[in-house]
């Protein structure tokens, strides 16, 4: 594993994908309203699992980054990793 993931990051990745500025993205946005796709979810999943293991499935069931943010702070917490 590389790197632990931070919320920064996170919205800074997601900003990329959609061609916006990290600014943009608030925690609470609805990012499918946004632009992310499940596609894009799907890929930025499989970036982040670099990080922490995660799972797609657990993203989807939620559609804000800071839903997003929770799942990935309860598995870095669950492996040990500190962010």
């Amino acid at each position: 594993m590389s790197n632990p993931l931070t919320l920064e990051r996170m919205r800074a990745d997601i900003a990329t994908v959609l061609h916006e500025t990290p600014d943009a993205i608030a925690d609470d946005d609805n990012l499918m309203d946004l632009g992310v796709d499940s596609l894009r979810a799907l890929n930025l999943s499989l970036l982040w699992s670099e990080s922490v293991p995660l799972e797609f499935s657990e993203l989807a069931e939620h559609v804000t980054l800071a839903g997003w943010w929770g799942v990935v702070q309860a598995r870095q917490k669950a492996h040990g990793i500190e962010a």
